[in-house]
């Protein structure tokens, strides 16, 4: 394990901490961005905690993150921060919300982890390491049949935009089993192999960051509506290595 993943592991846990302490309270604050995306102190505060620790770990690299200012990186190396991923699930006590820190050297994502502190699990992986939740070594699924496939989801307009010609939206009416079980929790489902594909329509880099190392090293696919591996992208899904590798030819 590189220090850069002991680090990264460490502040997930030292965030997930601090996050679980405001975690089902009454008097949590929660505020409305430009967006009219919800954001609480909980996100603030956890992400301020992650900026100060790696600006005296790693003084010349960036940091980008969903609740500050970015910090241009000196070295071509960026940290892609989500201090709560799924905010909504935290505010209604639904523990499926994540820690996200992602790590981008030259453009390329090459380390991810994504800690579910409410479910004490962590999951992560960095580029030629493989994948891995807690100690466990972990693989997506070899399903390979869309019609055996379990696909989650995290926006509702996923069900209900009208008809495409896309080949991911196809799988709400072809996939076995299609649930709302979203936010970075879904993605990590498909790279445990407990689900074929996660989709979600609308992403921000530091959405999907810390994702794809996970996903990629486990076995998957990580791509956009339009077929790019980008964290840049429209969107993002999630696939077990056949049924994204049919997603890929279709969408070409």
């Amino acid at each position: 394990m590189t220090g850069d993943m002991t680090a990264a592991l460490e502040l997930a846990e030292k965030a997930g901490t601090l996050i679980l302490s405001y975690y089902r309270s009454s008097s949590l604050e929660v505020h409305s961005k430009r967006d009219d995306s919800p954001v609480t102190e909980a996100d603030r505060h956890a992400e301020k905690l992650i900026r100060e620790e790696l600006a005296v770990l790693f003084p010349d690299d960036g940091v980008f993150g969903e609740e500050f200012d970015e910090k241009v990186s000196g070295n071509g190396r960026r940290w892609i921060l989500d201090p709560i991923d799924g905010t909504r699930s935290f505010i209604h006590g639904v523990p499926l919300f994540g820690v996200m820190i992602g790590l981008e050297i030259d453009r390329e994502m090459k380390l991810g982890v994504v800690g579910f502190p409410a479910l004490k699990e962590t999951y992560y992986a960095e580029t030629g390491t493989g994948a891995w939740m807690n100690e466990e070594r972990i693989h997506v699924s070899p399903v390979s049949d869309y019609r055996d496939a379990t696909v989650v989801f995290t926006e509702k307009e996923y069900l209900l935009d009208p008809l495409s010609d896309n080949p991911v939206d196809n799988l709400r009416d072809t996939a076995g089993l299609v649930r709302g079980w979203g936010d970075c929790y879904g993605h990590m489902l498909v790279a445990s192999g407990r689900a074929e594909v996660a989709i979600d329509k609308v992403m921000s880099p530091w959405d999907c960051a810390a994702l794809i190392p996970i996903v990629r090293e486990a076995g998957g696919r990580c791509f956009d509506y339009t077929g790019r591996t980008t964290i840049y992208g429209q969107g993002l899904v999630s696939a077990n290595e056949t049924i994204g590798d049919k997603l890929l030819a279709e969408l070409a």
